[in-house]
């Protein structure tokens, strides 16, 4: 991370979205409801990441302590990373700029396939200050992010959205590489940026969770990853402005991402949630020649990490075009009761239709729980009757995070729509986050 200046504000192989048919079960006379549902996420070994640190740590070693822009040390950080990539079957190119009357370098890799009018970019910064060797700041999140690529590329993700991963020089100085990215872009490709993801900072000694809070939808996938872990998160505002989203925010492009904190100190209440201590900061060694590979919490690198790789998925595999049409949501949380708890239900209220509603009714979601194998979920239509959306099962993964389509064509539109979910396994937890029908 830049400068801070007085004004600043699980495992498992990947694969494309695959089309389940649940049948409705207890007898009921129910149409099929079809989902779409998405690949779990690899479990990011932090060994892997660890090794990545080691290798920027040995190159800072050998160039004077620091990987810096203008530096042996950032050039020799850029050809490590790349050589990583190309071997993995990343397309990568290298771009040049001139800051401070020395020339810097932003590394960029496309994986192939997936839509590149839908492009999820993934990025951080390489350099480190001149002071030091910056391996939290920010080896850290220039090793979350490659080792997320090459996971991409061991399970061979063939993801519905285009993938690309950044690493941008200069940041140190006042963001210089990302601003220069962007500012490369026409307004055309700038538009086919989906979303830019970034990490500066993910494995502080004294950590805590931030979650950028610039686009709800993106801040979403990140605070439902944590909840799975029951990790409790903050938005952050210690780093606004002062890393590589800033240009994309600028440019009208959404971003998202993670921080676990700098030279803010923690409080007693975040010690309380969090662990480490209260009174001393995030990371006392932020931007000194103590940011070494002995400056970085295990824990958070490892969760910010995993967290990488959920958004990655989540965000680039599945439907890539949401269902259109009129749109009745609710999005009040719902606490499921663990079993033998009762069924709870979400109501949705819809108004000012006429006749019925259709053959193939959008049903939206997103439900937070750390088994979904444990959860029966229903539509209710207006007359009452239940429509199956998911039925319990040994599935252990977490989350339904799903769009359903139902055969509701005998159902009046008008009415009181819900949503049932009920618990049937023991010890995990969770809630309804939010649904919605798309008429």
């Amino acid at each position: 991370m830049r400068t801070k200046h007085t004004n600043h504000r699980r495992s498992g192989l990947a694969a494309t979205a695959a089309l389940a048919v649940a049948t409705l079960g207890l007898g009921l006379a129910t149409p099929a409801a079809q989902a779409t549902t998405t690949a779990a996420a690899p479990d990011i070994p932090v060994a892997n990441v660890k090794a990545h640190l080691t290798q920027l740590q040995q190159i800072a070693n050998a160039n004077g302590g620091n990987r810096a822009h203008g530096r042996a040390g950032y050039k020799a950080s850029l050809d490590y990373v790349k050589g990583k990539l190309d071997a993995a079957g990343y397309t990568t190119s290298v771009q040049q700029f001139t800051s401070s009357g020395a020339t810097g370098y932003n590394l960029i890799a496309d994986w192939p396939g997936g839509d590149t009018s839908q492009t999820v970019m993934t990025g951080a910064h390489l350099d480190s200050v001149t002071g030091g060797p910056g391996i939290n700041d920010n080896g850290s999140g220039t090793a979350g992010v490659l080792e997320t690529a090459l996971a991409v590329s061991r399970a061979q993700l063939k993801p519905d959205k285009h993938l690309r991963f950044g690493w941008f020089g200069a940041e140190e100085l006042g963001l210089v590489g990302s601003k220069y990215y962007v500012n490369s872009l026409s307004t055309a490709d700038r538009g086919k940026i989906s979303a830019y993801l970034n990490f500066d900072m993910i494995g502080s000694p004294n950590p805590g969770y931030f979650v950028y809070d610039d686009d709800p939808a993106l801040e979403k996938v990140f605070k439902d990853y944590f909840a799975t872990l029951s990790i409790p998160t903050e938005i952050e505002t210690e780093g606004d402005g002062r890393s590589d989203h800033a240009p994309f925010k600028n440019a009208g492009i959404r971003v998202g991402g993670l921080f676990s904190g700098a030279d803010y100190t923690k409080t007693s209440a975040q010690a309380q949630k969090w662990g480490g201590t209260a009174g001393r900061a995030f990371d006392a060694c932020y931007h000194s020649s103590c940011d070494t590979s002995a400056n970085i919490d295990d824990t958070a690198l490892d969760h910010n990490s995993d967290a990488i790789a959920y958004a990655l998925w989540q965000l680039s595999t599945g439907t890539t075009t949401p269902p259109t049409g009129d749109t009745y949501e609710n999005t009040t949380d719902v606490t499921i009761p663990d079993s033998p708890g009762a069924a709870v239900t979400s109501s949705v209220s819809v108004t000012g239709r006429t006749g019925n509603a259709p053959a193939a009714l959008k049903v939206g979601v997103n439900i937070v729980h750390t088994y979904s194998g444990d959860l029966v979920v229903d539509l209710i239509g207006p007359s009452g009757k239940a429509y199956r959306l998911h039925n319990s099962s040994s599935d252990s993964t977490p989350n339904i995070n799903t769009t359903y389509t139902v055969n509701a064509s005998t159902e009046t539109a008008n009415g009181t729509w819900k949503l049932k979910v009920q618990d049937k396994g023991p010890q995990d937890t969770g809630y309804i986050n939010s649904w919605k029908l798309t008429f």
